[in-house]
């Protein structure tokens, strides 16, 4: 029977807890980092309203950086190369708003007119299944079905008139967007260093850790973007070119979806391939024109999924597909489209946390015992010859001391 004078004494709750945040915080750098975290991720949630034109105006200052910092490191000064990168970006801006979104806004008009001709095409089809399909199809679950097509109809008319409602403050909040955000982005741009600097000496001094997380986010981030934004860019010239050669209608709407699909992985390209096939079979049917089409938009994701994803993505986020979903679902519900928008930079910000986070192991207290009972190696004595090396000087015999 063990002796009850050595007996140990049962761990309590609280030491229990102890230990457990001490093993999940064992360093100051831990502390402040996740600190730093929560402030950050708390300031986003509850400013977001007020403070949105300047997180917008951050995230494009940081997507720019890395153009200004190349054209640095060409030997142009910071301020010309700001300057260029900001002008190349109006210059974008202005073609996105003057030109491709006049063309977009007239598309998305001619579907709409179309959409209504389409639904009850479509609900004439629905009343023939169960002539065709009797023994699995009754006509009460079609009248069902269209009851719930007309209710959704009715749901999405009286969303447009309400948003139609709220569009001069729309009008009113995008103008206002189009002056403050490009000049916050150039004085992001321009200040870099001084308004980093200011934000510096709100933090502690010792923030290696913090800095190491940053780094590995910073080149996982941007390599990542800049990837994408090759993807959408070849995805979209592809999509456009494939549609416009082969007439299908709506070619620039529908390669601009097919483009800008890609930001959302494997969902993306599953939720895109309705509208095109219904295009397509509304304005062909089941002829060879809408199995071009299909054949086509299947081989540009084949393309994107098998080449240009390896290629462009290869070294870049090293994320499960399991994680890139839950983080899609997470984000999106949390944020909306610019949740989802996010997603895969903030599942990279979450997946560098995890990997630079100091851990307390087990195996390092045996290996600190392991070192102390090992026995140390013997030294040979300075003025003897050493066997094992022989550079080592022999010994002189002098003579002893009278």
């Amino acid at each position: 029977m063990p002796n009850p004078k050595y007996a140990q004494p049962s761990p309590t709750l609280t030491s229990i807890l102890l230990k457990w945040v001490r093993r999940i915080f064992p360093t100051p750098q831990a502390i402040a980092l996740t600190l730093l975290l929560v402030i950050g991720f708390l300031a986003v949630i509850i400013l977001a309203d007020m403070l949105m034109p300047v997180f917008a105006a951050l995230v494009i200052a940081y997507l720019l950086e890395g153009m200004v910092e190349t054209l640095e490191h060409k030997k142009l000064p910071r301020l010309a190369a700001v300057i260029v990168v900001f002008v190349g970006f109006m210059a974008l801006l202005l073609f996105t708003f003057i030109a491709l979104l006049p063309l977009l806004y007239q598309q998305l008009a001619q579907l709409m007119q179309q959409l209504p001709t389409m639904v009850t095409h479509g609900l004439t089809m629905l009343n023939r299944l169960p002539e065709i399909y009797p023994n699995y199809i009754s006509h009460d679950q079609i009248n069902e079905m269209i009851d719930a097509v007309r209710q959704q109809l009715l749901t999405m008319g009286q969303s447009l008139v309400s948003y139609s409602y709220s569009s001069l403050v729309n009008i009113i909040s995008i103008i206002v967007y189009m002056i403050l955000v490009p000049l916050l982005v150039f004085f992001f741009l321009k200040d870099k260093e001084s308004i980093v600097g200011w934000f510096k000496q709100f933090l502690p001094k010792d923030i290696h850790l913090t800095a190491q997380v940053w780094r590995n986010v910073d080149a996982q981030i941007g390599n990542y973007i800049r990837g994408k934004v090759i993807e959408i860019i070849i995805v979209f010239g592809a999509s456009y070119l494939t549609f416009s050669l082969l007439h299908l209608n709506y070619a620039l709407l529908l390669a601009v979806i097919v483009g800008l699909s890609v930001i959302i992985p494997y969902i993306g390209a599953t939720v895109v391939t309705f509208p095109v096939l219904i295009v397509g079979y509304f304005q062909w049917g089941l002829s060879d024109p809408f199995w071009y089409v299909t054949i086509a938009y299947f081989v540009i994701q084949a393309f994107d999924g098998m080449l240009l994803v390896p290629l462009l993505f290869s070294e870049v986020v090293n994320l499960h597909p399991v994680a890139i979903i839950v983080a899609i679902l997470f984000f999106g519900g949390l944020w909306g489209f610019w949740g989802v928008f996010f997603a895969i930079p903030l599942a990279t910000l979450v997946e560098a946390v995890l990997s630079a986070w100091p851990r307390t192991q087990g195996g390092d207290q045996s290996t600190r015992a392991h070192s102390k009972t090992r026995p140390a190696k013997r030294q040979p004595r300075r003025g003897r010859h050493n066997p094992r090396n022989p550079r080592a000087p022999k010994s002189i015999n002098r003579p002893a001391a009278p």
